[in-house]
């Protein structure tokens, strides 16, 4: 077998996975598409191995040992960060990035340097509805 076969099936997937790291909201989708990133590079080491194995004299099989290692730390990262995912969404009761990040954007509404004069609740809702007219 070529070794363009898996080389090209895995720039396939690792694309599919960066498309998906860079256009879902879903927490747990980002996380399935690093998986699949890290699945690529995998199919990746084992073609390159296999290839090398066949050229060398002495065959270490490195990169299927690496492979496994790949492995082993995608799947302490993934049940870290699903932990992550599900304590998030206890708090927030929610798993959508951009909703995430918003709520960490946002400052304090009682600020105690606040030097509006006395129509605070007229400059607090012009934000607001400045920023329900851009979304």
């Amino acid at each position: 077998m070529h070794l363009a076969y898996p080389a090209v099936l895995s720039a396939l997937l690792f694309c599919t996975g960066l498309y998906g790291v860079l256009a879902r909201r879903n927490a747990i989708l980002v996380l399935m598409s690093v998986e699949l990133m890290l699945n690529a590079v995998n199919l990746n080491l084992v073609a390159f191995d296999v290839w090398l194995s066949k050229t060398a004299q002495d065959t270490l099989h490195s990169g299927q040992a690496l492979t496994l290692f790949t492995i082993a730390i995608a799947a302490a990262e993934i049940g870290i960060g699903l932990a992550i995912v599900l304590a998030v969404h206890r708090n927030r009761g929610t798993a959508d990035i951009d909703k995430l990040r918003d709520t960490a954007e946002h400052g304090d509404d009682d600020d105690p340097d606040d030097d509006s004069d006395g129509d605070s609740e007229t400059a607090r809702s012009e934000p607001a509805e400045k920023a329900e007219a851009t979304a």
